[in-house]
């Protein structure tokens, strides 16, 4: 056969798969080449070069599908993958999950020379880092500074003089907030400049960075972006007994600084591409306006407040250096905690005014007799998000451009708040039909340490108010309340196939049902019982599904939310409606879910 006779031979370019690309090299051999190549047994050296061939096509053909599913948001399979996807879209990564809470603090103090109350020279203040463990093994640690010097602690007689009956120490109790994990540090060596450095630190646990030094002292600051020139820094109000405000927001203007990217494998540092010998000199309006086609002029709308500076390198670039890197840690285990179960101090920072003068005995006493108890549960989302749940946000996050307009904002707003300052498992806003205005209400829930559904405490959602209030609209006020929890049964009856073992059908139809509703439901997400007839019917050892009833759990270990069933299923039969600030939960799936065979 000549050239051209070959050249003018269809190809068939959808084959996909090895069968089909070896049929039709065989069929392009037996045309072309039938002098050449007639053994065509599969034991044949011919054969096997067309296996190969074949085996390399599937291959390539199976990674450029991949490759390409992976492109796109909705397609992508690989976690990884999609949390890039949304960096892209503005999606800032949580990372793992935190629990925050509140515990209440309590110190064993010297009474003054006159009995009459404790001697404020030995009331400490117990700093941030210091430690407690839970009973479980599960760590937390002090997000604020606790000053026991405070008016609104408690203040009880603890011990007295057996001879007088005068008090000899006071017991001081005080509230702190915590979180799970534990501080960390790592140290980082910086070889020779390097423009946008990324440093890996490669610690999957990683929740949040508390610090970045240099050898030399020197502090690199988080941002939100590397554009960014300013930034608000906690520091201590020295007047906090008269004003009652333990720390002050102070502007300041950074030029060694860092974003935070949370990957799979732990977090990325990215700096910029600044050098020690340039300056950051404050700019004028002109030169921070942001750079907008078409105009030669600054408005309202173009100027960045957050630029302030003449620095367009991003930021200085760690060089020779040793980085030492301060972080937070979680608990690679459930770190819900239940009341009372946080009663352990691992490690005390304490400290007093004028330490140098005071006894040491006294200070170590005071510092060993630090006690801890959390009098409410510490809960909050204690399990890494789905594939699914995790595109579900990155979408709402996208329209949200950083302030909140639609009720999906806010709800997105609400999934995106730092875990260093609690999660939440579900969180439903709507309009409140009471009001005039454009007031919201916020539902939330939370999670136990066994991940059944709880109300979430007051820390978390005053937390979630204030970071909410950066974003909303000024028009808006929002109101956080519990969601109602609303506990169901489900019992169904099914027939299997003619000599199929029923035992094993039944086994393998409650399976099927728990694999069903294994992910929570959503505030105000109906059931469909259409929904488990469909899956039951899926199951080749079932001829028929018979009947499939929801009953509604109350009392005991049971939340007391009573829901009428019958009342509220639709009128085909199809699903059951949930009340809009409200979520079903199957609590215990083991027990909750009852299948018969008929």
């Amino acid at each position: 056969m000549s050239n051209d006779q070959k050249n003018n031979l269809p190809i068939n370019y959808t084959s996909r798969e090895f069968s089909s690309i070896r049929a039709d090299l065989m069929e392009l051999a037996e045309r072309f080449y039938p002098n050449d190549f007639q053994d065509f047994s599969e034991a044949s050296f011919g054969s096997m070069m067309i296996d190969a061939v074949a085996y390399v096509a599937d291959q390539m053909a199976l990674q450029i599908d991949f490759n390409i599913n992976e492109s796109f948001l909705d397609t992508a399979f690989e976690t990884k993958n999609i949390v890039r996807h949304g960096r892209t879209l503005g999606y800032k990564n949580p990372g793992r999950p935190s629990t925050y809470g509140v515990v209440a603090l309590y110190v064993l103090v010297p009474a003054n020379s006159t009995g009459m109350g404790p001697d404020k020279n030995y009331i400490p203040i117990v700093k941030r880092g210091t430690s407690f463990s839970s009973d479980a093994g599960a760590s937390f640690v002090l997000t604020e500074n606790v000053d026991f010097n405070n008016s609104k602690n408690q203040i009880v007689v603890a011990r007295v003089n057996n001879s007088t009956g005068a008090p000899t120490h006071y017991a001081i109790k005080a509230y702190g907030n915590v979180v799970s994990g534990q501080f960390a540090q790592k140290e980082i060596k910086v070889g020779a400049y390097e423009s946008f450095k990324r440093i890996n630190l490669r610690i999957p646990n990683a929740s949040e960075i508390i610090s970045v030094f240099d050898k030399d002292g020197n502090q690199y600051f988080e941002v939100e972006y590397l554009s960014q020139d300013m930034i608000y820094k906690e520091i201590a109000n020295k007047d906090f007994k008269n004003d009652n405000t333990p720390s002050i927001l102070k502007p300041m203007l950074v030029s060694r600084k860092f974003t935070v990217e949370t990957t799979i494998e732990g977090v990325v540092l990215q700096f910029g591409s600044g050098t020690e010998a340039e300056s950051n000199v404050i700019a004028n309006p002109q030169q921070v306006a942001l750079d907008v086609f078409g105009k030669s002029y600054v408005t309202d709308t173009t100027f960045d407040p957050t630029k302030i500076s003449k620095n367009s390198n991003f930021g200085t670039v760690p060089t020779n250096t040793t980085l030492i890197i301060t972080y937070r840690a979680t608990n690679p285990t459930n770190s819900n905690v239940a009341v009372n179960q946080l009663n352990k101090v691992s490690s005390v920072s304490m400290g007093f005014e004028n330490e140098s003068n005071l006894s040491q005995a006294q200070v170590a006493s005071i510092r060993g007799s630090l006690e801890v108890q959390n009098e409410t549960p510490i809960t909050g989302d204690n399990s890494n998000i789905s594939n699914s749940e995790l595109k579900r946000r990155i979408y709402d996050t996208f329209p949200t451009q950083n302030r909140a307009v639609t009720q999906s904002d806010y709800e997105s707003l609400a999934y995106r708040m730092p875990g260093k300052f609690g999660s939440i498992k579900r969180v439903s806003v709507q309009k409140d039909a009471d009001s005039l205005k454009r007031n919201l209400n916020m539902y939330c829930i939370s999670e136990d340490p066994q991940g059944k559904l709880i109300a979430t405490n007051n820390t978390i959602k005053n937390n979630l108010k204030t970071w909410i209030n950066q974003y909303r609209m000024l028009n808006d006020t929002i109101d956080i309340l519990d969601a109602y929890v609303i506990n169901l049964g489900i019992e169904f009856v099914v027939r299997p196939v003619n000599g199929a073992n029923k035992a094993a059908v039944l086994q393998d139809a409650i399976k099927i049902v728990k694999q069903k509703f294994s992910n929570a439901f959503f505030i105000g997400e109906h059931v469909y019982v259409s929904d488990i007839y469909s899956e039951l019917k899926k199951s080749q050892d079932i001829l028929d599904v018979v009947k499939v009833k929801l009953t509604n759990k109350t009392g005991g270990q049971f939340s007391n939310i009573r829901l009428d069933i019958n009342s509220n299923m639709s009128q085909d039969g199809t699903y059951l409606c949930c009340p809009a600030n409200a979520i079903f939960e199957i609590k215990f799936p083991d027990n909750d879910i009852i299948g018969k065979i008929r």
